[in-house]
């Protein structure tokens, strides 16, 4: 009977990691199928502009705020992460970094969380 539990137990397990791959693998998140929290790891030049709005912005900070700001969705979730927060970016610092930066094609008015991207 303890053999039997372990299997089903095991079999659940199985089943419960398999369904959870599957929906990683298919579901797409606001950065598409690269996790948020990896996408802000990529603007890291960009720690201290998004912690002290008088601070200019490095050119590598922008390229990668340009290139995430293609998706304004992934843009938004990459300056509200928990990795964003825990390096002590202040959301409403980082959504002006676009503006910052000079981008023309910015998504000016997006609403990101409590705050609109000037």
């Amino acid at each position: 009977m303890e053999v039997q539990m372990k299997h089903i137990f095991l079999l659940g397990l199985l089943l419960v990691l398999g369904i959870t791959g599957i929906e990683k693998v298919q579901g797409a998140g606001e950065c598409g199928s690269s996790p948020v929290e990896t996408e802000a790891l990529k603007l890291t030049p960009c720690v201290m502009a998004g912690q002290d709005e008088n601070t200019e912005p490095s050119d590598k900070c922008c390229l990668q705020i340009k290139q995430i700001g293609k998706n304004p969705s992934c843009l938004c979730a990459v300056m509200l992460s928990q990795t964003a927060k825990s390096v002590g970016v202040k959301p409403e610092v980082a959504v002006t970094i676009p503006k910052r930066c000079n981008i023309a094609n910015r998504p000016v008015g997006y609403k990101c969380g409590a705050y609109t991207l000037p």
